[in-house]
């Protein structure tokens, strides 16, 4: 067994976790000229684009949970208790602050400072880039106890503080002096907010009033009071209308006129929870909101009569999730209930994919008259404690049937639409106080078989909802709980478990008896694989049974776990068997060797366990973990070795695996950071094979052609000659432009015959090929020749010949480099095209001199040689390619 725990399964990513009770931060990228919002979720925070809500960056864990957020342009601030960390790139740490002696509750970036304040009354002033103390302010709780904080728009080094006693004070950090202190109204201060006006501020209070108080006059503009409790979170609008927005503990979020100074709208039930945070974009009709409901919402004004309406929403469970089982066959999909009462769908692909199929609620069209006194959460179902889902007929009707807490009908859900049902399912004369425990719907997607607490196993018809019987003399299959429900693939056999110790075979048409068989303790859980008919049983002494459905025979036997074993999962082969238990275990069973072959610990007790019907993903759900967790099956990334774990085995605990960025999305980078270095290619990957260079085609595959372009490009008419100046100043060559000042007598004596020297004179390329001779690299004449044009690649090996002010050693040198890429393997189609213009250009003058001939008889060979190795290569893969096409496989 390995270090690190597990040696068939490898923590991959975290599903569902968005945002928890901190309050977002904002950041304005001006690069990328976009909004991101930061959440907190336990030790770690999440970067979201506002746009999308898709995540881009995941910062590295903390020692401990994040109890307050800030961020600026470039940094981003958590504080865990006492320690304050400093994250740059959204991700790493780059710098502590140490020096809080109580928990740090409250974070204000201002410039090059940061002010943090904590519980113990002690507020200070840091230099954000060296970590040191500027300012250290201290209160006495008991009569001024800092409970928020803001910067006053345009005041200078000003800082506004607000106390849970109602009082405010106006301080400058830079003197350290008491400015001004407000009375207050007589209620503790929650939140300060800066309005768009200048010297104007919001403040929350504690008893639900919000004042807009001027700070420069000490004048209260106007108040308004929401019934809600207190204040959480205040923002103004900044894009027009004088709206300010006010979120509640319930969950309520209120819309104040402040030119009418009245209630405009307000959304109830926006989260399940109290607000955590809600601001306003600003310049834009956008509210960004989140709360401990793990939701992050967006919320866009564009309704009349100023409403808003939601626009994107990322939404996890708000209460741990119990039950989890993979939907469909792709593996894509994992449906998930919790106690929050909602039934979701994770995708393993892409957030943007995930389903939200809602909360039970009561039928309200049979109770709508009975109901109409009732409340919200009244008319709303309890928790699913268990659910199965089919998708064979989840087109046509509903595919998913739900068991409740306490309750004995059963609700269906359709997962195309996202929503709950036409049919709750009740048996008929059903024992008052019994509840439904189990629930099935066979392979074909028709029926739904449920049990119950009574021991009633009744049928029903998932398209019209009607019962079609149930198992048992006097409508009775066991003589106590029914644990567990299962049906075969070919809907022969039904098979129920109770706590009567019992395992019922049945005729699922016929509804009669085929056989019982006694196990040795009450099974707790039931799960079957219908492809191998194995049946897996979990027993309250916290062993497991395995049954072969055909031979009805106990053929495996487990025993190891020191907990209630939660649930289990089948490998899609049928081989192995993955069970979690309260001893916060997960183990895998080999069936056909029947022995353990992996175990290992987790930090919480795992409730739920899915394995994917690919085989590639383990899901589990945790005890208080609002999250789904994925793990990577190493199996099929590479052989594992197996080995049969010894009895007293101590297994080795394997952390939980965190949030990933998606691929699709871009990571959040500061403005100054520099781009990171980019993985460059090795220029040849192996001796035997062949490279062809980047270049575009139009730079070598016309080089044969430049006399048939040229004469189609040349021009009808002859250019017209420019008119002549009527005078000009003859300038002296050079870098700073001067007038040439000749003389008559120079100007007379000067010839008109040009010097030769002037025309002979050599290319860079010739002289970098000169130089090649001695050093015997042609790396930068090769170089010099990709830079140019076809029509400047003509003119350089046109000037290698003597008449062209070249020489004759010249064109040898120019053969060795061609023999030198053919040689190397690179540049094999430029190697090619400029063998091919040099001979058309010089084959008459090269025929007539014996060592040119030589040397163009040795690179003869080696083309050759490389095409025919080429050849080779190419007549397999044909050959492989048409066997492929046109043999019977």
């Amino acid at each position: 067994m390995p270090a690190g725990g597990s040696s068939l399964f490898s923590g991959f990513r975290v599903l569902g976790l968005y945002s928890n009770h901190v309050p977002h931060a904002l950041r304005y990228h001006l690069k990328h000229r976009e909004s991101y919002v930061v959440t907190a979720v336990g030790r770690s925070f999440h970067t979201f684009n506002v746009n999308r809500l898709g995540i881009v960056a995941v910062s590295n864990s903390l020692p401990d949970e994040i109890t307050c957020l800030a961020a600026d342009r470039m940094l981003v601030f958590a504080a865990t208790g006492r320690l304050i960390s400093t994250f740059a790139r959204n991700k790493e740490v780059v710098m502590h602050y140490n020096g809080h002696e109580q928990e740090v509750r409250l974070l204000l970036p201002l410039g090059d400072q940061l002010i943090s304040a904590d519980s113990g009354g002690d507020v200070i002033v840091w230099d954000v880039q060296s970590g040191e103390v500027y300012l250290r302010l201290h209160f006495d709780p008991s009569t001024f106890d800092v409970s928020a904080m803001m910067h006053p728009s345009t005041y200078l080094n000003k800082v506004l503080l607000g106390s849970s006693q109602g009082a405010l004070q106006l301080w400058n950090i830079k003197t350290s002096k008491l400015l001004f202190t407000f009375a207050g109204w007589s209620a503790g201060v929650t939140v300060l907010q800066q309005s768009p006006a200048v010297d104007v501020v919001g403040v929350g209070t504690a008893t639900g009033r919000i004042i807009i108080h001027n700070i420069r006059l000490d004048e209260t503009l106007m108040s308004f009071t929401q019934d809600w409790g207190p204040i959480t979170s205040l923002s103004f609008r900044t894009d027009g209308p004088p709206i300010v927005a006010s979120g509640s503990p319930q969950g309520h979020i209120a819309f104040w006129d402040l030119e009418r100074h009245q209630l405009v709208t307000q959304h109830r039930h926006a989260h399940r929870t109290s607000i955590a945070g809600a601001t306003f974009l600003q310049g834009e009709p956008i509210l960004v909101t989140n709360g401990a409901d793990n939701a992050i919402k967006v919320w866009i004004f564009d309704q009349e009569g100023g409403g808003a309406r939601l626009l994107r929403i990322r939404q996890g469970h708000s209460a741990p999730p119990t039950t989890i089982h993979h939907h469909g066959n792709d593996g894509k999909n994992i449906l998930s209930a919790g106690q929050d009462g909602t039934l979701q769908s994770f995708s393993t692909v892409h957030e943007r994919f995930n389903k939200n199929l809602g909360h039970g609620s009561v039928n309200k069209k049979k109770e709508k008259k009975k109901k109409k006194g009732l409340t919200y959460e009244e008319l709303r179902l309890p928790a699913i404690t268990a659910f199965s889902s089919s998708v064979t007929r989840q087109s046509d009707w509903d595919g998913i049937v739900a068991c409740h807490r306490d309750r004995i009908a059963t609700t269906t859900w359709n997962y195309q639409r996202c929503t709950m049902g036409a049919h709750h399912l009740q048996p008929p004369g059903s024992r008052r106080g019994a509840i439904a425990t189990a629930v099935d719907i066979t392979s074909c997607g028709n029926f739904v078989v449920i049990g119950s607490s009574c021991g009633r196993v009744d049928v029903y018809n998932l398209q019209s909802g009607l019962h079609r019987g149930c198992y048992g003399d006097d409508e009775k299959a066991h003589n106590g709980v029914v644990r567990g429900i299962a049906t075969d693939t070919l809907n022969q056999l039904t098979l129920t478990t109770g706590s009567d110790w019992l395992l019922k075979f049945w005729r699922f048409k016929s509804k009669k008896l085929e056989e019982e068989m006694k196990l040795n303790h009450a099974p707790a859980s039931m799960k079957l694989h219908r492809e191998s008919g194995m049946l897996a049983l979990a027993l309250d002494d916290f062993t497991l049974v395995v049954v072969d459905i055909e031979t009805r025979r106990v053929v495996r036997k487990f025993a190891g776990h020191h907990g209630n074993i939660n649930d289990m999962t089948f490998s899609p082969d049928g081989r192995w068997l993955v069970t979690v238990a309260m001893d916060c275990t997960i183990r895998a069973w080999d069936l056909p060797s029947g022995s353990l072959v992996d175990c290992f610990l987790v930090a919480t007790a795992p409730v739920s366990v899915s394995l994917s019907p690919t085989g590639d993903f383990l899901a589990t759900a945790h005890v208080d973990s609002l999250g789904l967790y994925l793990w990577t099956n190493k199996s099929l990334c590479g052989p594992v070795g197996l080995r049969p774990l010894p009895a007293d085995y101590q297994p080795v605990v394997e952390t939980l695996p965190g949030v990933t960025v998606e691929e699709t999305e871009q990571e959040v980078n500061s403005e100054e950071e520099e781009e990171e270095d980019v993985y460059q290619s090795a220029e040849q990957l192996g001796a035997e094979l062949v490279t062809l260079s980047l270049l575009p085609e139009s730079r070598w595959k016309s080089l044969l052609h430049l006399d048939e372009i040229k004469k189609r490009n040349k021009p009808v008419a002859a250019p017209a000659a420019p008119a002549a100046a009527p005078f000009f100043l003859p300038t002296v060559p050079g870098l700073t432009p001067r007038f040439a000042t000749q003389t008559q007598t120079e100007h007379e004596t000067q010839s008109k015959v040009l010097n030769w020297g002037v025309l002979s004179q050599r290319s860079e390329f010739i002289c970098t090929l000169e130089s090649a001779l001695t050093t015997g690299s042609f790396d930068q004449p090769l170089r010099l020749l990709k830079d140019c044009g076809p029509a400047a690649l003509s003119v350089e090996l046109n000037s290698l010949a003597p008449e062209g002010g070249g020489a004759r050693e010249l064109l040898l040198v120019f053969i060795q480099m061609i023999d030198s890429m053919l040689a190397s393997g690179r540049d094999f189609d430029l190697a090619h095209a400029y063998l091919a213009l040099f001979l058309k250009l010089h084959l008459r003058s090269l025929s007539q001199d014996a060592t040119a001939m030589e040397a163009l008889n040795h690179l003869l060979s080696r083309l050759e040689k490389g095409w025919a190795e080429l050849q080779a290569s190419f007549d397999q893969s044909l050959c492989l390619l048409s066997y492929a096409k046109s043999a019977l496989l």
